[in-house]
């Protein structure tokens, strides 16, 4: 079998690792396409995962526009010359048209309700959707679900372990609070509320008063703020994510990773998601609009005070799965 992953977005880079070395080491040939986002294309250079960077994150309606043109066209070109037997990836805005072009069936990984406009034109282009089984959104064609999250490809007991040691890289010792923003510039992000410059600012200076804290951010801090930004190796981050007290921010990714780690998180966010109310279930979870910062601080403070309630991990995992040996079977 010849395989084609397309990475749009670091996590992918996480979802699909594992899958990538099952598949190689069953005799498959895997070849991998990149868009540079963020750190995705530093985290495939610190895996040593060969790969082709065929786009680079545009801003705005009309860049991500010409961004996605650009993008399939240079997909399908070598689509024509590595002939794969399938086209896979999380969100499939262009494995999808072009595997259908192309006549090559692609496999779509998606977790996202919200991202209904892309959504209503991939899922009945794809050959098959996978979605977690709490995906609350509808899916037009073939949809396959499995008990579990993104996250638990990569961090299930089965793919990960905490190493305290690790933290030595980041400079970091517990206790701590990781806060994580995002740069919200894709398509789906347009038009969010989302928290300004002066929210970020209360929500650290708060945290501050409570703990030690880290920042990860995909856009530019104020000064005062750079000198919080979490510093070391980007393929390590989830080191930082499984030893820390609390994790809060507007990373839908972020706080899901957290939660599979048994890290209380905190999402502020105007996106609602059905992983994050099957995490919110199990304890593990609070989300909170942008609006409503001031109500998160119960949460917060409640999470570093108590962490998340006992047990809440462990139910969690009894019920999902090895989401990456889901996929290899």
């Amino acid at each position: 079998m010849r395989i084609l992953i397309d990475i749009l977005h670091p996590a992918h880079v996480h979802f699909f690792k594992h899958f990538r070395t099952e598949m190689l080491d069953r005799g498959h040939e895997v070849l991998v396409t990149a868009r540079e986002k963020d750190v995705a294309v530093d985290l495939l250079e610190e895996l040593g995962i060969p790969h082709e960077v065929i786009s680079t994150q545009r801003s705005g309606l009309f860049g991500l526009a010409g961004e996605l043109a650009q993008r399939s066209y240079r997909l399908a070109r070598i689509a024509r010359r590595f002939r794969p037997t399938v086209l896979t990836g999380i969100m499939g805005v262009a494995i999808a048209p072009v595997g259908r072009m192309l006549r090559i069936p692609s496999v779509v990984f998606y977790d996202s309700e919200f991202a209904d406009r892309t959504n209503r034109i991939v899922y009945p282009l794809a050959s098959a959707v996978c979605t977690p089984d709490a995906y609350q959104g509808r899916v037009r064609g073939n949809h396959l679900t499995y008990p579990g999250y993104h996250e638990l490809a990569y961090l299930h007991p089965n793919r990960f372990t905490a190493r305290p040691e690790s933290l030595a890289q980041f400079g970091l010792s517990p206790p701590f609070a990781l806060v994580r923003f995002v740069s919200w510039e894709a398509s789906h992000d347009l038009g969010r509320s989302v928290l300004g410059m002066t929210a970020k600012r209360d929500l650290i200076t708060r945290l501050l008063e409570r703990v030690p804290v880290v920042v990860s951010s995909e856009s530019a801090l104020p000064h005062d703020l750079e000198r919080l930004r979490l510093r070391g190796p980007a393929g390590e981050i989830h080191q930082v994510l499984a030893q820390a007290a609390v994790v809060v921010g507007d990373s839908g990714t972020m706080v899901s990773e957290a939660a599979v780690l048994g890290t209380p998180a905190v999402l502020i966010s105007p996106m609602r998601a059905g992983v994050h109310d099957d995490q919110i279930d199990y304890g593990l979870l609070a989300r909170f609009e942008p609006e409503a910062l001031h109500d998160a601080w119960g949460a917060i403070s409640g999470f570093l005070d108590s962490g998340p309630p006992p047990g809440a991990l462990t139910r969690m995992l009894v019920d999902k799965t090895d989401v990456t040996e889901w996929m290899a079977t």
